[in-house]
């Protein structure tokens, strides 16, 4: 049986250190040694493992100015959302790996016999799929405030400025200008509505994957299992995609000025 919440096999200074925790760290420690290998001198041709990573940062670099329509911001965004994409990748893949899962100790929790695996992916921990949810959508408000100003990104959710310009072209231009202002405050509900679509899709996929990988190992373990790695290993592409471009998406929306900002020059 997998349990829902992420399981502690150890503890340091009361701190709980979690099986999803020692995946998380395993695929830090990876990239940590990437960027070290990156960061190292080399030549004006890139050779060997620094041409494999040029060639995915270039890539990265079009794919990401697909989105934003311009190469500045996507040079922006990119660090971040590459990272969120790379992490979301690693830590889905590294859970096929064999002994995920399956290798660990055994406790007794309600008299009943239970195996607590030493490793668990990471991406299959609510915890940490909230917080990467939450610090995407933080950091778009944060792209938003510093690229068109407090006043301009914040009369996305209350536009007091849009109402107050709209009583000089009359009534129903108010009742135009209130109407937007009660849809800015329904986009406070909708930041909210992102962090929890963000975490719980990427949290629901994983771990469903981790039961259906269990079940299928408790049917047969030999063979009957690999069209589901397979499986596996597509949707972890798929849902680090699916993440990384959510955020991308929404870096791209903040940093984008209100309509009655757009159309200020021609009313003028």
């Amino acid at each position: 049986m997998i349990s829902l919440a992420a399981e502690p096999i150890a503890h340091i200074a009361g701190f709980p250190i979690t099986n999803s925790m020692v995946n998380a760290w395993i695929a830090v420690i990876f990239f940590v040694i990437v960027a070290a290998v990156a960061s190292r001198r080399r030549g004006l041709v890139p050779k060997g493992i620094h041409n494999v990573i040029e060639a995915v940062v270039e890539f990265l670099l079009t794919e990401a100015q697909k989105v934003t329509g311009d190469r500045a911001r996507a040079k922006t965004f990119l660090p971040i959302v590459a990272t969120i994409f790379l992490f979301v990748l690693f830590s889905n893949w590294i859970g096929q790996i064999p002994g995920t899962g399956s290798i660990g100790f055994f406790e007794i929790k309600d008299g009943v016999k239970e195996l607590i695996p030493l490793l668990r992916p990471a991406t299959s921990d609510l915890n940490l799929t909230l917080a990467i949810a939450t610090f995407t959508v933080v950091v778009s408000h944060l792209f938003g405030l510093t690229r068109i100003g407090p006043l301009g990104h914040l009369s996305k959710f209350v536009n007091v400025r849009g109402v107050l310009k709209a009583i000089k072209h009359g009534p129903m231009a108010v009742v135009v200008a209130l109407i937007e202002f009660g849809v800015g405050l329904l986009e406070i509900v909708s930041e909210v509505a992102k962090v929890l679509s963000l975490s719980l899709r990427l949290f629901g996929n994983i771990f469903a994957g981790e039961v259906l990988m269990t079940v299928m190992m408790g049917i047969f373990a030999y063979f009957l299992p690999l069209p589901f790695i397979f499986l596996e290993l597509l949707v972890g592409v798929i849902q680090a995609t699916v993440f990384s471009l959510l955020a991308l998406v929404y870096f791209t929306v903040a940093t984008e000025s209100h309509v009655e900002d757009q159309q200020e020059p021609s009313h003028a």
